[in-house]
């Protein structure tokens, strides 16, 4: 089915904000020892027949461009490849000299994601996510797969 992205506007916030919730379990995130909001931050909305079909946040900071959330509600469509497309190409014109982000340890699907389009693990950071726990305590024990969640996992992307 056939989508189209669009940047956010601020009059996009309430439905980042709710799609955050919805899909997020939450408006706040926190990662790297900070907490922040994604909903808050430029983003790219994919949509099809009117629907959103897809969301990327991202924040540029110190000459670098930090993905904050992906998500793709359609798998297999291209849907997240077009959105990290579109933050890739918004990084380069802001001339950023790498894309990166976080993940965590469980999280299979977005490591294969990421690396198949380009980015390297670059940090492990044991224990972040247990850390982060102190701040956020709904955060799981157990994450996808049945995996502990401890880890968080920098990628990135030269650019």
């Amino acid at each position: 089915m056939p989508f189209t992205l669009r940047p956010a506007t601020d009059s996009d916030r309430p439905f980042l904000r709710q799609f955050m919730l919805e899909h997020w379990g939450g408006d706040m995130m926190l990662a790297h020892g900070e907490t922040f909001y994604p909903a808050e931050h430029p983003a790219f909305i994919a949509e099809s027949d009117g629907q959103a079909a897809g969301v990327i946040t991202y924040w540029f900071r110190n000459g670098e461009c930090e993905v904050t959330s992906l998500e793709s509600l359609r798998r297999e469509q291209g849907i997240g490849t077009a959105l990290m497309n579109a933050v890739i190409a918004e990084a380069k014109k802001e001339g950023c000299r790498r894309l990166w982000l976080i993940t965590t340890n469980d999280n299979l699907n977005a490591l294969r994601f990421y690396q198949k389009r380009g980015l390297r693990l670059a940090a492990l950071y044991p224990g972040a996510v247990n850390e982060s726990r102190k701040l956020k305590p709904q955060i799981s024990l157990i994450g996808e797969n049945g995996i502990p969640l401890r880890d968080e996992l920098e990628l990135e992307l030269p650019l």
